[in-house]
């Protein structure tokens, strides 16, 4: 957790007569970032495609597989690095399979004659222990300080360092630990694979590393993810199958998400307040019927707005877009952030998020702004806070209430809203602990 910190409303940070723009605070603000409940965890997807699954053809069919489907690694023969650049974007791990050798990134070009690798012939990480002491090739020695592939992994570098380790014993989890203390990937995979030595391994290394399940199906994948709640941070997928690597990477991406509490609210008042610069934000994916996005004058409380996915006798429908509201509003982001809408733009992400609280990620592909007519909609929460947003006076524009979806246009008072409501304030789009009086 950073230090707390004390900040003046008018300091270059936040910016003169800050409490001008619908945000009033005390003076001497104190605030500190608040913790998320729960571990953010940001998980990847590995794919195998060295010379033990087949010939170049074989591995080439998975790393394709591993690019179409969106995985995050392929873990290949430091031979194969340069072709798998050709083949397209995506994190190379590489295995180095000389156990004691002097790495790629240690060498001194002009030590010699030797000359430094190709920028495409370098991957991105280095992973020890195959034809070593990590499969059992070689046989681990009583006393590990003798252990070559330890050695291997403490040479300095600036190539990111991973072990490879077949638990085939007790003494194999041992050996995982001890090499995680020294690699920023630690590669576990189990031939007679149970939760046990997963839970264990989980159980006893830190952060400073990230513990890589090996499996070989999507179903395998979502158990290691689950693990003891925390979960391996990343899964080996060793299969030939493209559907199993697609679903592996959609169980990965289904672990990332939050899955958030949302609630009822009652409109206090509707009321047409005159014209302001409206955002729709256009996405890169066609959002389900019960989709939309949470968005709101107020942080602590973001109301749901439907994505445009129903027709009307006037337009048709835009299933990619949600009318989000006024250019202050903001909106919430997948890393459990907000944003103000009027600083979305291509590339950003957001927040996409169903009327169970199940969400999911969307790029912005494009962000409309126009001046438009406006209702500003007030809803009381159950402990008695009020909130606000300012949506558009337009019928295409629907809310979530307890009867089902509405135009903003039919919401009257004494009708319930869906919204997001946590009672903490923002700075910058973090949470904070701070005395803030919005209104």
């Amino acid at each position: 957790m950073q230090p707390v910190r004390s900040s003046r409303l008018e300091s270059p940070a936040l910016g003169a007569g800050h409490d001008c723009v619908a945000v009033r605070a005390v003076a001497f603000a104190t605030f500190k970032p608040v913790p998320f409940v729960g571990r953010f965890m940001t998980r990847s997807v590995w794919v195998k495609a060295d010379d033990a699954v087949g010939d170049w053809d074989d591995r080439r069919a998975r790393i394709t597989a591993a690019l179409e489907a969106g995985a995050d690694w392929v873990l290949v023969d430091e031979a194969d690095v340069a072709r798998v650049r050709e083949l397209g974007d995506i994190n190379v791990a590489a295995f180095r399979t000389d156990g004691d050798v002097t790495l790629v990134d240690d060498i001194d070009a002009d030590d010699d004659g030797v000359e430094e690798a190709e920028p495409t012939e370098r991957p991105d990480a280095v992973i020890v222990g195959k034809d070593g002491e990590g499969d059992a090739t070689i046989d681990l020695p009583e006393d590990l300080s003798g252990s070559a592939d330890l050695s291997t992994l403490r040479r300095d570098g600036d190539l990111e360092r991973g072990a490879y380790v077949r638990i085939l014993a007790k003494e194999y989890e041992h050996f995982a630990e001890t090499a995680a203390e020294e690699a920023d990937y630690t590669i576990v995979i189990g031939d007679d694979w149970t939760i046990i030595p997963l839970e264990n391994l989980i159980a006893r290394i830190g952060e400073e590393t990230d513990l890589v399940a090996g499996v070989t199906s999507a179903e395998e994948a979502k158990t290691a993810f689950e693990t003891l709640e925390i979960g391996s941070d990343s899964v080996l997928l060793d299969s030939d199958d493209p559907d199993e690597i697609r679903k592996t990477v959609e169980v990965r991406d289904e672990a990332e998400r939050e899955s958030l509490d949302l609630q009822y609210a009652d409109v206090l008042d509707v009321e047409q307040i005159g014209s302001a610069d409206r955002v729709c934000v256009d996405t890169g994916s066609l959002l389900e019927h019960d989709e939309g996005m949470l968005v709101g004058s107020m942080a602590r409380g973001l109301v749901f707005v439907h994505a445009e996915t129903a027709d009307s006798p006037y337009v048709a429908s835009r299933p990619f877009r949600v009318n989000a509201g006024a250019v202050h509003a903001y909106v919430r982001t997948p890393d459990g952030g907000t944003k103000y809408l009027s600083e979305l733009q291509s590339g950003d992400e957001v927040q996409v998020v169903d009327l169970e609280g199940n969400t999911r990620e969307a790029i912005v592909g494009r962000v409309k702004i126009e001046k438009r007519p406006m209702f500003r909609v007030a809803l009381e929460t159950d402990d008695g806070d009020r909130v606000e947003t300012l949506l558009q006076n337009a019928e295409t524009i629907k809310v979530a209430t307890r009867d089902g979806r509405k135009a903003v246009t039919d919401l009257k008072a004494g009708d319930e809203l869906r919204l997001y409501y946590e009672d903490t304030a923002r700075h910058f789009g973090e949470a904070v602990e701070e005395s803030i009086i919005e209104k």
